[in-house]
């Protein structure tokens, strides 16, 4: 088989740009996504998976629920922490209630975020601000106030613009961080039996600073204030209550595994029924062959019995009716009177030589006129009528 050579190049170009996107660099993404999962520069897989040392071993347990739901629905320890690290803090009233409740009978919240609910930071003393366009400043280091923290040199975030940063507005407010504009980035907030650690720097906890030997021990040096007991990581605040392959209406059946195989047998019944049963069902339609004209047949037949009774008379007779109809049906001619107009006509019609019709003819006529027909003169006139047959087929 001969290949077009035209689709042959279209062909390889496909190929060749289907393998140059595969194996082709991607690009960083640089998204700040905060994810506990992401290995990208911007989200927190590495601290996620450091957090449990840093609390010398204590369980970290992930949370997809809202802070209510969390902490109402769930059995808690004794002591936990409940760590956030985002871009905004976003809390219902009923979260934030519970949030402070439980904070109140002596657990710990970290919240790292750009963004807090303004009630929330009413409540506990404190505001986060936002400084113009104009003072950006991605240049600006950060030390910690406590000496045994602090650094001889501070840490830089160059990712980070410089702009957010926090106002204590309660005389219970410490602050654990500042920045070189001296304005707070870390405090330390008593509610209760518990402490709340509102931290405004949360990109000092992805991947990319953990991972800069110039920043590493920022995030643990910040989480060494919290307690080492069991800490609940919340990724609500990110990813919400489920991972995009789960926000369907069938994810209880999925989940119940009883319900999800009665599921997938109703889709594979479902479509075997469209394979093999969907198809417009009706009775079958037999095949009618086209009407055969057997008049011919029929004809030589009883011409046959009357030759062999030696009936050639009748046969005769028979035989010139049947070609008289034969005219009538082709020609559109009357043979009852056949003069030289009628004979010059069907000469013309049948495209048979005058001499031959008029011959024809003759034979007809004579048989017609005896009373008893002989053998030969049977066979003379069979033999005329059936060379005229043959004419006319051509």
């Amino acid at each position: 088989m001969k290949i077009n050579r035209y689709l042959l190049i279209l062909l390889l170009t496909v190929v060749a740009y289907g393998l140059f996107e595969y194996y082709r660099p991607k690009p960083i993404d640089w998204r700040a996504t905060y994810v506990n999962k992401d290995k990208i520069p911007f989200g927190t897989r590495v601290l996620y998976e450091l957090l449990p040392e840093f609390l010398n071993d204590q369980p970290v347990e992930v949370s997809r629920l809202p802070v209510f739901n969390q902490l109402t629905e769930t059995k808690l320890p004794a002591r936990s922490n409940y760590f956030f690290v985002c871009e905004r803090i976003k809390l219902s009233t009923f979260d934030q209630t519970k949030l402070l409740q439980y904070v109140a009978k002596g657990n710990n919240t970290f919240l790292s975020a750009y963004y807090f609910p303004d009630s929330l930071a009413k409540t506990l003393g404190f505001k986060a601000d936002l400084r113009a366009p104009s003072l950006r400043d991605t240049t600006l280091g950060v030390n910690f106030v406590n000496p045994s923290l602090r650094r001889k040199s501070p840490y830089h975030f160059r990712y980070d613009d410089g702009r957010n940063f926090l106002e204590p507005t309660s005389n219970r407010v410490t602050v654990l961080a500042r920045n070189a504009r001296n304005e707070p980035v870390f405090l330390k907030i008593p509610y209760g039996k518990g402490v709340f650690y509102i931290h405004n720097l949360p990109l000092a906890f992805t991947n990319y600073y953990l991972l800069d030997p110039n920043s590493e021990d920022f995030a643990s040096k910040s989480l060494a204030y919290l307690p080492k007991w069991p800490t609940y990581w919340d990724e609500y605040q990110k990813r919400g209550r489920f991972d995009e392959n789960e926000q369907t209406p069938l994810r209880y059946v999925l989940s119940q595994e009883p319900l999800r195989w009665a599921y997938y047998l109703t889709l594979a019944s479902l479509l075997l029924y469209a394979i093999f049963a969907g198809k417009r069902t009706q009775r079958i339609i037999p095949i009618v062959e086209k009407p055969k004209n057997t008049s011919l047949e029929f004809v030589q037949t009883v011409g046959g019995l009357y030759f062999q009774r030696g009936d050639h008379t009748n046969l005769a007779q028979k035989k010139v009716q049947y070609f008289f109809a034969f005219l009538r049906e082709h020609y559109l001619l009357n043979p009852s009177y056949p003069d030289e107009e009628f004979k010059e006509t069907l000469s013309q019609k049948s495209g048979v030589s005058p001499a031959d019709i008029r011959d024809l003819f003759r034979v007809i006529a004579f048989a017609q006129q005896q009373t008893t027909v002989s053998e030969h003169d049977l066979l003379v006139l069979n033999e005329k009528i059936e060379a005229f047959y043959n004419l006319t087929k051509n």
